[in-house]
């Protein structure tokens, strides 16, 4: 995804429950380290968007409108939500 939508959207992964060394293996091992992470410590992030679980995806548009999904999405609805998003 990062690759085809990385020059017109911003990714950025946010995790949290765990310690700094086990979300560096995430990272590592999901071979997603081509964009920024943040490490939401104390579930401030996670808070203000309403995530409750991983996966979950906030999409937030130009003028600053988010739209939350909670649970994981497939590769064609990801892709779906995106083209809409850069469309």
């Amino acid at each position: 995804m990062h690759e085809q939508y990385g020059d017109t959207v911003t990714f950025v992964g946010v995790a949290g429950r765990d310690d700094l060394p086990a979300i560096n293996d995430f990272i590592d091992t999901l071979d997603v380290g081509a964009f920024e992470h943040a490490v939401d410590e104390d579930g401030s992030l996670w808070a203000n968007y309403q995530i409750t679980t991983q996966p979950s995806f906030v999409f937030i548009d130009d003028d600053g409108t988010t739209t939350n999904h909670v649970g994981a999405l497939g590769i064609d609805r990801l892709t779906e939500v995106l083209d809409d998003l850069t469309s």
